[in-house]
C-alpha cells in the first residue's frame, strides 16, 4: 500500500541517483546483491542485540534496496532474470533479518513469545511471496494486501528504533499472514466471478 502510494514521491530522487549510477557503470543486478549484502550486515548487527543502530543501518538498507530498480528503469536494463534476482534476494534479506532477531531474542528473558512471533512472521512474509508467484503462474494478477515487504520493513524499523518491540512483532506476525490470506481470497474471488 505504501509501495504504491510512495512511490511517486521519491520518484524524482531516485531517477537523479539513478542517472549518477548510471555513469559509474555498475550494473542493477549488482546493486542487487550489494543491497543483500548492506542486509546481512545488518542482520548481523541485530543479532548482538544492538537493536537501535540495527533499525537505523536497516533504513540505509532498505533505501539502498530501491535503487536496483530505479538503476534498472533508467539505463534501460530492465530484465526478466533482473526482476526474479531481486525478489528473490528480498526474500531472503526479510529472511535473514528475522532470524538474526530470531538468534537474539532465543537469548533474552522475554521468553519464547517474540522467537514465535518472528517465525510465524517469516512464514507469513514467505506466504505473501508465494501467493503473488502461484498466482502469477496461472496468469492471475495478484498484488492484493496491505501490509507488504514496504510496510514490513517500516513497522519492523519504528520497533527497532523506539525499542517496542512486542507490540511491532504481534503486528507483523498478525498482519503478515493476513496478507497472505487476503491475495488468498483475491485469487479464489478472481477464479469464481
Amino acid at each position: 500500500m505504501i509501495s504504491k502510494y510512495g512511490r511517486g514521491w521519491i520518484a524524482a530522487p531516485l531517477g537523479q541517483i539513478a542517472a549518477w549510477l548510471e555513469r559509474t557503470g555498475i550494473s542493477p543486478n549488482a546493486l542487487t546483491l550489494i543491497g543483500f549484502f548492506l542486509t546481512v550486515v545488518v542482520a548481523g548487527v541485530l543479532a548482538t542485540g544492538q537493536l537501535l543502530w540495527g533499525g537505523l543501518l536497516l533504513i540505509f538498507a532498505a533505501l539502498f534496496d530501491t535503487l536496483d530498480g530505479a538503476l534498472a528503469r533508467h539505463a534501460g536494463k530492465t530484465s526478466v532474470f533482473g526482476a526474479f534476482l531481486d525478489s528473490v534476494m528480498d526474500r531472503f534479506s526479510e529472511s535473514v533479518t528475522l532470524v538474526a532477531l530470531i538468534w537474539y531474542f532465543s537469548g533474552q528473558a522475554e521468553g519464547r513469545i517474540p522467537v514465535i512471533l518472528l517465525a510465524v512472521t517469516i512464514v507469513g512474509s514467505l506466504m505473501v511471496s508465494y501467493t503473488r508467484a502461484r498466482a502469477e503462474a496461472v496468469n492471475i494478477e495478484c498484488k492484493e494486501g496491505f501490509f507488504q515487504r514496504t510496510e514490513r520493513i517500516i513497522v519492523l524499523i519504528l520497533g527497532l528504533v523506539t525499542g517496542w518491540m512486542l507490540p511491532v512483532l504481534w503486528i507483523l506476525a498478525i498482519f503478515t499472514n493476513f496478507t497472505a490470506v487476503q491475495r488468498i481470497y483475491d485469487v479464489y474471488r478472481k477464479t469464481n466471478s
